[in-house]
C-alpha cells in the first residue's frame, strides 16, 4: 500500500556524531505540499535536508520515500537539490580564483549549451528567466545572479517530483526575484512538482509555501502553517547592534600614505569575444566616500571590482588610478591589494580550504587563499576582535568547510576586515545570511564608513541591505 505522505521521516538519528541533529528528526512532507526550512545561519537546515536525503546512514529511525505515479522511489531520479554552493560552481569545470575573469583564454571550459543541451524546453526556461543571451557563454564566465538562474534552469528541465533550493533569491535582481517567484509559484499550483525552500530570511518565504518546518539550535521543530510562522516571528525581530558599532568606532586610526582620491576610472571597457561587459566607464572613489554599486544580473558589478583589486588581467590596459597611482607603473599586486579589504561571491566560490575559521579571517592580513606566514600577537588579537564582531568567535577552531554556508561569509567578511583597509569592497556581502546577522553586519558597515579615511564600494540588490551611510550610487546599464 501507497503511502499518504512523499516522505516520512520518524525518529531519525544519523550514525555519524559529526552530522547529527541535537533530537531525533520527525518529518513529514505531504503530497502536494510545499515547505519551507527556515532557521538561522549554522541552525542544520542543510543537515535536515542531507537526512531527508538518505544522504547519512541512520543510527536509529526511519526515513521512507513514496514517489508515485514514478516508476522509481530512487530518490536521484525524483529529487533535485540545488545546494548554496551551486550558485558559485558547477561540477561541470573546476573552478579556481580569477578564473571567471580570464576564462576566454581558455578552449576547453565548457559552454552553457554544453550543460543544458540545446531543446526547446531548456530555450523556453532561459527565456523565462532573461538569460538566453547566455546560452554560448562559459559557464564559469557568468555573474552569481546568472549561475543561480542557470543551476535552477537546469534542475527544472530534468522534470523532478520534489525540487529543493536552498536560498533561492540570493545573488538575484529584483526583476529576477519577482520572476522567479512568478514561476515558482507558477509550478506550485501546476502540481507538476512539490518545492521545498531553505531559507535563512523571513522576507523571502514566498506566498505559495504551505507550511515552514522550523529550524533551531540544531533541533528540527514541529512544522507549522505559513500564516502562523511569518506572524510569530514577525513579532520577536529586536535586534540592537549599538555595541558592535562602539566596538569598532573604538579603534584607533592608523594613517598611512592617505590620498583624497582613493580610485579613478577614464573611459574603462570590457570585452569578452563579441560581449561587451562594460562601456566607457568614469568613476571616482574619494576618501571618506560610501558608494552603492547597482545594477542587473551581467551589468559588469563584479568585473568593474575585478579591475579594481587587479583580478582581471585586463585591469592593465584600462586608465585606472588607485591611492594615486597610475595602474601599471610598476606596481606589485600585493602594493594594490595590501590598502584593500574584499570580499565577493568569487571568493566564496574558490575558497575551498579545509582550515580553521581562524586561519581564513588571518590569511586576509597577507591577501592569500590560505595561510602561509604565522601572525604576529598583535595580528592574532585583531583576529580574535573581527571574529567576536562578526559573532564567529566560537567557530575559531572549526572547519572553514564544516561550518554553515552562512557563517563562511561572516567568517570572509572578517577576512575583508581584519587588515582595517583604506578602502572595504563588499560585493553581495549579505548572500545566505539570516536577518539578525545582516543586521549586524549591516551596522558593522556603518560604524567603519564613519572613520576617518575610510571609503566602501557597496553592491547588493536589495536596498534594505545597503548601509545608512551611503554618500553616492553608480548604477550599471546592460551592455547588449
Amino acid at each position: 500500500m501507497a503511502m499518504a505522505n512523499m516522505i516520512n521521516v520518524s525518529g531519525a538519528v544519523a550514525r555519524d556524531a559529526r552530522v547529527r541533529l541535537k533530537a531525533p528528526v520527525d518529518v513529514v512532507v505531504e503530497r502536494g505540499e510545499h515547505v519551507a526550512v527556515v532557521g538561522v545561519n549554522g541552525s542544520g537546515k542543510n543537515l535536515l535536508v542531507e537526512l531527508l536525503l538518505g544522504h547519512y546512514p541512520l543510527r536509529e529511525g526511519s526515513v521512507e520515500y513514496d514517489f508515485s505515479p514514478s516508476l522509481t522511489n530512487a530518490v536521484y531520479k525524483n529529487v533535485q537539490f540545488i545546494s548554496f554552493r551551486d550558485i558559485y560552481g558547477s561540477a561541470e569545470v573546476d573552478y579556481c580564483y580569477q578564473l571567471r575573469w580570464n576564462v576566454h583564454e581558455q578552449t576547453d571550459i565548457p559552454t552553457v549549451a554544453d550543460v543544458l543541451g540545446v531543446d526547446e524546453g531548456v530555450r523556453e526556461l532561459l527565456q523565462q528567466f532573461g538569460i538566453l543571451y547566455i546560452m554560448n557563454e562559459p559557464v564559469v564566465a557568468l555573474s552569481s545572479g546568472e549561475l543561480r538562474k542557470l543551476q535552477i534552469v537546469k534542475a527544472l528541465s530534468c522534470g523532478p517530483r520534489l525540487l529543493i533550493l536552498d536560498n533561492p533569491f540570493i545573488g538575484l535582481d529584483a526583476d529576477a526575484r519577482t520572476m522567479l517567484t512568478a514561476l515558482l509559484s507558477s509550478l506550485a499550483v501546476s502540481g507538476s512538482v512539490q518545492i521545498m525552500l531553505l531559507l535563512s530570511s523571513l522576507a523571502d518565504v514566498p506566498q505559495f509555501v504551505d507550511s515552514v518546518i522550523p529550524v533551531e539550535d540544531m533541533r528540527v521543530g514541529k512544522k507549522v502553517a505559513r500564516e502562523s510562522f511569518v506572524l510569530r516571528e514577525s513579532q520577536n525581530k529586536n535586534v540592537d547592534n549599538a555595541h558592535l558599532q562602539q566596538m569598532l568606532l573604538s579603534l584607533p586610526v592608523v594613517q598611512e600614505d592617505t590620498v583624497d582620491e582613493v580610485l579613478s576610472f577614464n573611459n574603462v571597457s570590457v570585452k569578452y569575444g563579441t560581449r561587451t561587459i562594460l562601456r566607457n566607464i568614469s568613476w571616482k572613489v574619494r576618501s571618506g566616500e560610501v558608494w552603492l554599486l547597482g545594477g542587473a544580473n551581467g551589468s559588469g558589478k563584479s568585473t568593474l571590482l575585478s579591475l579594481v583589486c587587479a583580478d582581471n588581467l585586463q585591469s592593465y590596459a584600462c586608465d585606472i588610478t588607485l591611492f594615486g597611482r597610475k595602474r601599471g607603473t610598476g606596481e606589485s599586486i600585493w602594493d594594490i591589494k595590501k590598502r584593500i579589504g574584499y570580499v565577493s561571491p568569487e571568493m566564496h566560490r574558490s575558497y575551498l580550504r579545509n582550515l580553521p575559521v581562524k586561519e581564513i579571517v588571518a590569511s586576509g592580513l597577507f591577501d592569500t587563499i590560505g595561510l602561509y606566514r604565522r601572525p604576529t600577537e598583535e595580528q592574532i588579537e585583531a583576529c580574535r576582535f573581527y571574529m567576536d564582531l562578526f559573532g564567529i568567535g566560537h567557530l575559531a577552531e572549526a572547519s572553514f568547510l564544516r561550518v554553515s554556508s552562512g557563517e563562511q561569509r561572516l567568517a570572509l567578511l572578517a577576512r575583508a576586515f581584519v587588515k582595517d583597509p583604506q578602502l572595504l569592497i563588499l560585493d553581495e556581502p549579505m548572500h545566505g545570511l539570516d536577518d539578525d546577522n545582516k543586521a549586524r553586519v549591516k551596522a558593522i558597515v556603518e560604524a567603519f564608513s564613519r572613520r576617518r579615511g575610510k571609503s566602501v564600494v557597496f553592491v547588493s540588490h536589495y536596498e534594505c541591505d545597503a548601509p545608512s551611510t551611503v554618500t553616492h550610487r553608480l548604477v550599471l546599464e546592460k551592455c547588449m
